[in-house]
């Protein structure tokens, strides 16, 4: 018995080590407003998700913005969810196989709107609201990180960076310390049925002492996650909920998060 006491002692401490975030010289944190996922967008508008309409809306709202970046095959730094074109564009293609010019010809839900570059939507918010974006990584290569860093770093608006892949946090945590950054995920294995290890270690927050997260962004509908709450309570770590989807929803989430992403409704009360 006492064997196995040390043994369910030591597995504990292990699993409180590998969630550990950032504990020391922490940035400052993201002001408290709620973030418009994709911006304030409606797919069936002409203010489709990620494109200038949806983020000119959120800034006239005063919300903060959440967008995600990939890289085109021509390496320049664009903003789009989806790796493939067939949902937003109804084209089997994926972004990395086409340049910034062929992607031109491609419009978003079939509205006026194309995919647009990282650069025009940092001037177009010219930080009059603070932004989240999520690096978009395919087989952990960093290069994105860094073509979306040559961007940020000169861009004088309040900004964060997140990321599923935890190489993307450790290439902030090794280039850029200074950047706040978060650790997205998600019940990988009741949401997407991904139940190898991997998927598991990274629903539990396993990484978290290679990468030293500032905050974690976790999927609203896991809020009694074990790992985002340990961090939260333990460790004093704020935890972003995504993506809440109406005013019902947040109410009943609201004391498990501190930050959030919304879309498809206004939110009412304070962020």
């Amino acid at each position: 018995m006492k064997t196995a006491a040390k043994l369910a002692a030591g597995a504990a401490a292990l699993y409180l080590f590998n969630i550990k975030p950032r504990l020391t010289n922490r940035p400052a944190p993201m002001p408290k407003v709620y973030y418009a996922h994709r911006g304030l967008h409606d797919n069936g508008s002409d203010a489709p998700e990620n494109t200038l309409a949806a983020f000119r809306k959120a800034v006239e709202h005063g919300y903060g913005i959440e967008l995600d970046v990939q890289l085109t095959k021509d390496d320049r730094v664009v903003v789009a969810h989806d790796m493939h074109l067939n949902r937003i564009c109804g084209v089997d293609q994926t972004i990395d196989s086409l340049t910034y010019g062929e992607l031109q010809q491609y419009r978003v839900y079939g509205s006026d709107q194309r995919i647009p570059l990282l650069s025009d939507v940092l001037a177009l918010v010219d930080g009059r609201v603070p932004l989240i974006v999520e690096i978009k990584m395919k087989d952990g290569d960093c290069h994105v990180c860094q073509r979306a860093n040559d961007l940020l770093k000169h861009y004088k608006g309040i900004y964060c960076v997140e990321s599923f892949h935890p190489a993307a946090l450790r290439w902030y945590r090794k280039n850029r310390p200074e950047i706040c950054r978060g650790q997205l995920s998600t019940n990988y294995q009741k949401h997407d049925g991904r139940y190898q290890p991997v998927f598991l270690a990274m629903r539990h927050l396993q990484s978290n002492f290679l990468t030293e997260p500032d905050f974690i962004a976790y999927d609203c509908r896991d809020y009694r996650a074990v790992a985002k709450n340990l961090c939260r309570k333990l460790y004093g770590c704020p935890s972003v909920a995504w993506t809440v989807k109406s005013q019902a929803q947040l109410d009943e989430i609201r004391d498990y998060y501190d930050y959030f992403i919304f879309e498809g409704f206004l939110p009412e009360g304070e962020a």
